[in-house]
């Protein structure tokens, strides 16, 4: 994967926590701190440009820490981009706890999954084939 950086701000390049780690790191790039109010959302730049190859998509995933904590999760999740994609990297965060949270320049808002993926070949017919589950859905099975 290429890696434009278009940010000033000296923030550490995406990286993976740990060696077994799905998802790079991405951290905010902002010019000062951000507020948010109780179910409140925003765009978050992270000053990062990616080129994929074909084939591949990058998935912008939540960070659990600030879920927990903070109540910070992603709309929208998890967010796609393509790799035809050449924008900037941007994070939907909307705050779901009761409390004000300020988000910082650098801190890591989000987790980056590179997966590789299929398009398929869509075929129009007049019926489907039978399943067990057929149109079974939203909790058919039970809660058990």
């Amino acid at each position: 994967m290429k890696l434009k950086i278009i940010n000033t701000s000296k923030n550490p390049m995406p990286a993976y926590a740990t060696t077994l780690s799905a998802g790079l790191d991405l951290r905010a790039n902002l010019e000062e701190p951000i507020t948010l109010k109780s179910l409140e959302r925003t765009l978050i730049p992270t000053g990062l440009r990616i080129e994929l190859p074909e084939g591949y998509e990058a998935q912008l995933r939540p960070r659990s820490g600030l879920a927990l904590k903070q109540g910070i999760t992603l709309l929208n999740s998890p967010g796609t981009i393509d790799a035809d994609y050449r924008g900037e990297i941007g994070v939907i965060v909307v705050n779901l706890s009761n409390e004000t949270v300020t988000i910082e320049h650098g801190e890591r808002i989000c987790q980056m999954v590179i997966a590789k993926h299929e398009q398929v070949t869509i075929e129009e017919v007049d019926e489907l084939s039978d399943t067990e589950r057929g149109a079974g859905g939203f909790g058919h099975t039970g809660k058990k």
